[in-house]
């Protein structure tokens, strides 16, 4: 017994180095400015692709369109574009963000650096049609500030659109518009829920247990609400956004998406 105990320890010890040795060495290349991605063979792609899809496409999206995480189709990285920020960056994630680090070998998150880079589609970068300043102005004007915080100012019972314009390209921002129901976070179901006395709640659905649900609710904040209480509790898994079809006319739709695309994440300087 105290052999196998003391082999299994030495195992133990052994990975543990292996794993400092690596994150060393992954962070010194990583400040070396001139280092270069070694892996960009049609098969390094392949294999970058497959990691991509079973571990970064929740995020950034199939075709790295965006959502959850920025929109990669513009080529342009906020935190760095160099192979060495990049190497960095998905090695150790993103301090502030929600990019956590990934514990793949130095070889395979160069292989994801490498499909990375041919997802950038030409002309994606390139600013929407419309008046970016006329559409602060409707955002303010249509009540949408009521809902959405906007580097600091703003309601919270919406996503965050502080740098909407990181995340989104100008089709899905334009559709979250005129579509708000086309794709909805779960992070932004609503509990539709009635008490037994009457008195009915409805806001966004945060945690929810066996006992109990916590929700978000537009005029009283934070609230944990037992569910012995409930006489009626659904999940409503659309937007509480209304649809602007047709209340807007397509010059102010273009300047609407034209000042949610100008909110963009400032880029690091390399």
């Amino acid at each position: 017994m105290y052999d196998v105990a003391c082999e299994t320890s030495q195992k133990d010890i052994r990975v543990s180095i292996y794993t400092v040795v690596w994150l060393l060495a992954t962070s010194a290349l990583a400040q070396n400015a001139s280092l270069r991605n070694p892996h960009t063979t049609t098969a390094d792609v392949a294999a970058g692709a497959r990691i991509y899809r079973s571990h970064c496409a929740d995020c950034h999206g199939m075709t790295g369109q965006g959502g959850k995480g920025p929109d990669l189709t513009t080529g342009v990285f906020f935190h760095g574009s160099s192979d060495a920020a990049l190497l960095k960056n998905v090695s150790d994630g993103i301090e502030g963000t929600a990019m956590p680090g990934q514990f793949f070998s130095a070889d395979q998150i160069w292989q994801v650096i490498a499909y990375v880079r041919t997802l950038a589609t030409k002309g994606s970068a390139k600013p929407p049609e419309g008046n970016a300043t006329r559409g602060g102005m409707l955002f303010a004007s249509r009540g949408c500030a009521n809902c959405h915080l906007v580097r600091g100012t703003g309601g919270v019972s919406g996503p965050d659109l502080s740098y909407i314009g990181s995340q989104r390209p100008t089709e899905q921002l334009r559709r979250a518009i005129l579509e708000p129901n086309a794709l909805v976070d779960p992070a932004y179901w609503q509990a539709d829920i009635v008490l037994e006395n009457g008195t009915p709640y409805r806001g966004v659905l945060l945690n929810e247990d066996t006992y109990y649900v916590q929700l978000l609710h537009p005029a009283n904040g934070l609230l944990t609400l037992p569910k012995r209480d409930f006489r009626r509790y659904v999940v409503q898994k659309t937007s509480a956004m209304p649809s602007y079809q047709g209340k807007l006319q397509e010059a102010e739709l273009q300047d609407l998406v034209a000042y949610l695309w100008s909110l963009q994440r400032p880029r690091r300087v390399e």
